[in-house]
Parts: structure tokens; C-alpha cells; sequence
């Protein structure tokens, strides 16, 4: 009679096979260098940013407000030209959202939606293109995918946990599987998120300085954020949080201006 395997087999395949999985979707985010982990192509990307867009521009309501869209189309449009070599094949698309959430977007392939929301705050085209060179370095850096990509991965790690934890009761496969959602979600996903958001204020201020916005501009915009988000009830600590605390990531930022003002001071020679 042939000897049935054990569960606990399965969860062990899992990760010895992780190691491989991660090379072969690795790729290299731009600006930054970071060896990134992506299970997603870039046409499946472009296609879903496409697609996610336009449902978006079915449920929103646009704003009709001239002048606020012609700063959105200038900032964008500026941001965009630095931009495009790191998301080819770009489909350039500025949209501003009628909407009290002081929020923006953007989406594989050149789509970008900005909330009136967030106008007060931005005050000029300066704070806009902080903004606008943050959101636009999320979708140059492919983080959208690969944040799905590790989300995935975890889920299929804790499916493997349960099939090795199978013939254990049920109270003690239940502690497990919360555990390990616990450890995942504190040690890893949580933390992984705010490096993105890390990475996507330097490459922001690196798109920003090159499209010829002062990188101060940033700092300035993210204290007034700050200050909205303060007079908002203040944001839970920072480890429970998918964003750095607004007093680091300004730290960082002021950190990051001497390099970015290299950038800025070749901008303003060539315009």
C-alpha cells in the first residue's frame, strides 16, 4: 500500500519554491534601483489601469472647473515628460474628480485622477506637482502590482500552513492561521507599504525637481498635510499604518533636497 505523504509537506514545497518564484518575478524599480517582486506583466498592468480607469470615470463626477483642470493638465502634462521613460507606452490622461477627499491617483499606463479635495492643500502648481510626482512614481515603480503580488504570495503561504496544520483540531489550526495573518500583516505587509510610500516621495521629488518644480515645494505641501491631518483626529501609529508617520516622511524629504535640488538647478538651464 503506498504510503500517504504527509500535509506538512506541502507547506514545506511552498517555501522552498518561494526563493525561485521571487527571481523569476523580479524586476528593478527605476530611479531607486530596488529589486522589486512582481507577478504581473506590464501589458496585464496597462490593461487593467485602462480598465480600472474607465470605470472610475463612469462613477465619479468630474470637476467642471476650467481653471483647476487646466493646473492639473500643465502639472501633469510637465510631470509626465519626465516620467515616460519609465512607464512606456504611457497613455497620458489628467482627470480631476469632484470629491471632498483631499486624495489622488494613478494607474498603470498614464492614467491620473486628482480629487478637488486636495486643492486647498496643494494651494499652487508647486504643491500640485509634489502631488502629481508622487502618485505618477507609484505607478512608474509598479507598486500597485506588486503589493498584489506579496498579498498573493502571503495567501498562498497560509493556504500550505493549512493544508500542513490539517489533521490538527480546529483550535489549534485557527491560532496558527491568526498568527501567522498577525506576523504577516505587522512584519511584512504593513512595513512593505511604507517603503513604497518612501519610494514613491523620493522618486516624486526626483520627477518633480526634473519637470522644473522647486523640490522644497514638497516639504512645504507635506506639512500642510500634516496640519490637515492633525486638525482631522491625527492617523493611527505607524506600524499599523499602510503610510510613514508625516513628521518622518518630512524628515526624509528635507534629507533627499540637496540631491534633488541637482536635478531642479539642470532643469531651470535647459528651460
Amino acid at each position: 500500500m503506498k504510503r500517504r505523504a504527509s500535509p506538512l509537506k506541502h507547506w514545506f514545497c511552498l517555501v522552498a519554491l518561494s526563493p525561485l518564484a521571487v527571481l523569476v518575478a523580479c524586476y528593478t524599480v527605476p530611479q531607486t534601483g530596488r529589486s522589486a517582486f512582481n507577478v504581473m506583466s506590464p501589458q496585464e498592468e496597462l490593461r487593467l489601469g485602462k480598465s480600472t480607469f474607465a470605470e472610475i470615470k463612469k462613477k465619479e463626477k468630474e470637476s467642471k472647473d476650467e481653471r483647476q483642470i487646466a493646473m492639473i493638465q500643465r502639472v501633469g502634462k510637465r510631470i509626465a515628460t519626465v516620467a515616460d521613460q519609465d512607464i512606456p507606452n504611457a497613455q497620458w490622461e489628467f482627470v480631476l474628480f469632484e470629491s471632498k477627499e483631499p486624495n489622488a491617483f494613478a494607474l498603470p499606463g498614464g492614467k491620473v485622477g486628482v480629487y478637488t479635495g486636495i486643492l486647498p492643500i496643494t494651494q499652487d502648481d508647486s504643491g500640485m506637482a509634489a502631488v502629481m510626482g508622487h502618485e505618477i512614481a507609484h505607478a512608474a515603480a509598479r507598486h500597485g502590482s506588486e503589493r498584489f503580488s506579496h498579498q498573493l504570495t502571503m495567501a498562498g503561504l497560509a493556504t500550505g500552513l493549512g493544508i500542513g496544520l490539517s489533521e490538527e483540531d480546529r483550535s489549534t489550526q485557527e491560532l496558527a492561521l491568526l498568527s501567522f495573518g498577525l506576523v504577516t500583516t505587522l512584519g511584512h505587509l504593513l512595513p512593505h507599504s511604507r517603503t513604497q510610500e518612501s519610494e514613491a516621495d523620493r522618486i516624486g521629488l526626483i520627477y518633480m525637481a526634473k519637470a522644473g518644480y522647486p523640490p522644497k515645494a514638497a516639504v512645504e505641501f507635506w506639512q500642510r498635510f500634516m496640519d490637515y491631518n492633525q486638525k482631522q483626529g491625527g492617523k493611527p501609529p505607524a506600524f499599523l499604518s499602510t503610510h510613514p508617520a508625516d513628521a518622518k516622511r518630512i524628515a526624509d524629504l528635507e534629507a533627499l533636497l540637496p540631491e534633488a535640488e541637482v536635478y531642479y538647478k539642470t532643469s531651470r538651464k535647459k528651460s
